[in-house]
């Protein structure tokens, strides 16, 4: 297949991308480096895909009509999988304006784009943050997603809304995933398990918001990677599947597990609960199971042990 992957010099992009080129696919990769983080960061993530004569990159904006019709025009593409956006819950608080324009515009741009040049398949990344502060645990597909409690999290249940309506109109297959906490080498530096990291191994303090009884459903990149190749390869109609772990774990838990990993113990800096954050996610990933032979396989000890001989390196 020929495919295009936005947001592919970014943490789960690059991870697909090497997946994509192993299994022999055309690849382009379409980023704008953003500042967010440091944009070298992305570009020594791309390295081993840049080898690649199946591999190409184009850096450029997904709010950019002009620009992306010139990639799609070029590009010829058998499916778009639709990882590029203005992430974090937090920051979505200070610029509201911004994720608006990049993650509900962007992807109404590259929705236009795969109907004018016959795209037939749209693989789209959502986030758990859709869920709120969901009642009901595990959190399941089927539950009610009409309550977000972040800018960030607006913007993905819109996203998904669009992609309902472009597949019920134009016949476009969609798939939309719902990524649960992913961490893993190339995670971005401002994640909690990066930072968290980062900062024991520096010395210095860790800012923990609320009492550390909030839970995230982590999740191996390996296992997200798997699940995304997965719903490539079953992507008809529209669909919508959770991608976790499915074993929540509280955050005071989390960081007691990186200092065994890292054999140092962190400095607390106890924070006030931040607005928008929700107090657990919990993945049911029933459904993946069972229409995608999803099966995350990477326990967070082990997780944590290879995201450590990462950063160390």
């Amino acid at each position: 297949m020929n495919i295009l992957v936005t947001g592919g010099a970014g943490f789960i992009g690059s991870h697909l991308c090497e997946a994509l080129l192993a299994r022999g696919e055309q690849v382009t990769a379409l980023d704008n480096f953003d500042p967010f983080y440091d944009p070298q960061v992305k570009r020594v993530n791309l390295a081993g895909c840049l080898a690649s004569p199946l591999f190409t990159l184009v850096e450029g904006d997904i709010r950019d009509i002009e620009k992306v019709g010139e990639v799609f025009a070029d590009g010829d593409f058998d499916m778009v999988v639709h990882l590029a956006a203005r992430a974090g819950v937090r920051p979505s608080m200070e610029d509201p304006l911004a994720y608006q324009d990049v993650n509900v515009r962007g992807t109404m741009v590259l929705l236009e784009a795969a109907r004018q040049f016959e795209v037939k398949k749209f693989i789209f990344a959502s986030s758990s943050s859709v869920y709120g502060n969901n009642q009901k645990v595990p959190f399941s597909e089927s539950d009610c997603v009409d309550f977000p409690i972040s800018p960030y999290a607006a913007t993905k249940k819109a996203c998904e809304l669009l992609c309902y309506t472009y597949s019920y109109l134009f016949g476009i297959d969609h798939t939309c995933l719902r990524f649960f906490t992913v961490y893993g080498p190339r995670q971005r530096p401002d994640l909690a398990i990066h930072k968290f990291m980062r900062l024991i191994e520096a010395g210095r303090p860790i800012p923990v918001f609320g009492d550390g009884s909030s839970r995230r459903d982590y999740t191996y990149v390996d296992d997200i990677i798997q699940g995304v190749l997965a719903a490539m390869d079953r992507c008809q109609g529209y669909r919508i599947y959770n991608l976790g772990h499915s074993q929540p774990i509280a955050l005071a838990d989390l960081i007691a597990q990186i200092e065994a990993v890292l054999g140092k113990k962190g400095k607390i800096d106890r924070q006030p609960a931040q607005p928008g954050d929700v107090d657990c996610t919990y993945a049911d990933v029933s459904r993946a199971r069972t229409e995608l032979g999803y099966e995350p396989k990477v326990r967070l000890e082990e997780g944590l042990e290879r995201f450590v001989a990462w950063f160390r390196v």
